[in-house]
């Protein structure tokens, strides 16, 4: 059985970001169960802010083009969307921008499968910016978001020393999701490769 190829981000770069230990511990359970995983930190491929006439001057950047082309390669992304003001992240949203503004040929965003997940000291655990982010993929840029999404509350105490998820609940959903993302990134139809 081919290993599915999954790219594992978070929309925060933050140093001790929740989100990031969060996109780390799903990274490490993909891995587990043996798909190829890309840990992808936004702070190696920065971007200027979105502006349509510095695109009219001086073009899509290169990083955004990098950035494309790494998400064509993939069977499946898994993000972990911190939530800003009850939506998504401008990181987040700047790196979706800019990445659908590149007119090569390829889908960054169909042909493959999203999941996604948000890690918050609130009680929501992010629910709002996970809507938020879920609409843009696929409303705005046309991929296919699996249904089932996983908020971590009260992020700050939720992973232990190891990095794991302490609540079993919790615990239970992320297996459950990375489970269901490597199902359907098996089955789902792939343009490349």
């Amino acid at each position: 059985m081919r290993h599915p190829r999954i790219l594992v981000c978070s929309g925060s770069t933050r140093s001790g970001s929740l989100n990031g230990k969060l996109a780390a511990l799903a990274a490490k359970r993909l891995a587990i169960l043996d798909a190829e995983v890309t840990l992808l930190s936004l702070k190696d491929y920065p971007l200027p802010i979105y502006d349509g006439d510095l695109e009219t001057t001086g073009g899509v950047p290169e990083n955004a083009r990098k950035l494309k082309r790494l998400l064509e390669g993939q069977d499946g992304v898994f993000l972990a969307c911190p939530e800003y003001n009850a939506g998504i992240t401008p990181l987040l949203k700047n790196m979706l921008d800019w990445i659908s503004r590149v007119k090569e040929t390829g889908g960054a965003f169909t042909n493959k499968v999203f999941a996604l997940g948000s890690a918050s000291p609130g009680v929501f655990g992010g629910m709002r910016g996970l809507i938020g982010t879920r609409t843009i993929l696929e409303v705005g840029l046309g991929a296919m978001v699996l249904p089932q999404m996983i908020p971590v509350a009260r992020a700050a105490s939720a992973f232990d020393e190891t990095g794991d998820l302490i609540d079993e609940r919790s615990d239970g959903q992320l297996d459950k999701l990375v489970e269901e993302l490597l199902r359907v990134s098996r089955s789902y139809p792939h343009k490349n490769g």
